[in-house]
């Protein structure tokens, strides 16, 4: 066997022994930019978890965020499973990640004390005929609405707020956001979480 084979069963090896150790520690990983790999990949895991048992599971966003529906699946899949999912905040919570991490009940949102949170509007370039054009804006109108409507049940805010605050792009602090109702605590270490 050459290095390079050597080396190539060696990262899988540790690959493997992570994996065991996130299925038994029952964490999942929502890291980078969402998209549909990143969603199949998490969606499967939440799936698996939750046939294991129906203790909870800790999923662990950071993330600039991305694609919208790819999100979504993240969002539907934690409110589908039976086990409980505590979101935990780290670095960066934007865009879609925010979704994701509105999707656990509001008491399970935590947030480690450095993370910053973005809530915006959805956005997206397309080009084509202007019939097509009128369509997808239509869309990302109408996403929009849903989105903000999903914010405001989550965090008990008006809707009115919710759409003159993701009118831009909205910052929140660890303590804002607990203020705002998106985190229900922040939190420095693993003991403090239920």
């Amino acid at each position: 066997m050459n290095a390079a084979a050597e080396e190539k069963d060696k990262e899988t090896s540790t690959s493997a022994k992570l994996l065991e150790f996130m299925i038994n520690a029952r964490k999942v990983f929502i890291t980078g930019e969402i998209d549909q790999k990143l969603a199949r990949e998490t969606v499967q895991q939440l799936h698996a978890l939750d046939y294991l048992s129906h203790e909870p599971i800790q999923v662990f966003i950071s993330s600039p965020g991305g694609h919208v529906e790819s999100g979504d699946m993240i969002f539907d899949a934690i409110r589908f499973i039976e086990s409980p999912v505590l979101t935990i905040g780290s670095g960066w919570v934007a865009s879609a990640g925010a979704l994701i991490f509105v999707a656990a009940k509001k008491e399970n949102r935590y947030s480690l004390p450095n993370t910053r949170f973005l809530l915006h509007q959805p956005s997206g370039g397309f080009s084509g005929q202007s019939s097509d054009i009128a369509i997808y804006s239509k869309e990302i109108l109408r996403m929009r609405e849903r989105l903000n409507q999903i914010f405001a049940e989550a965090t008990g805010q008006p809707i009115e707020r919710i759409r003159q605050d993701t009118d831009r792009d909205f910052w929140l602090s660890a303590s804002e956001a607990v203020d705002y109702g998106l985190v229900s605590k922040v939190v420095s270490s693993a003991r403090e979480l239920h």
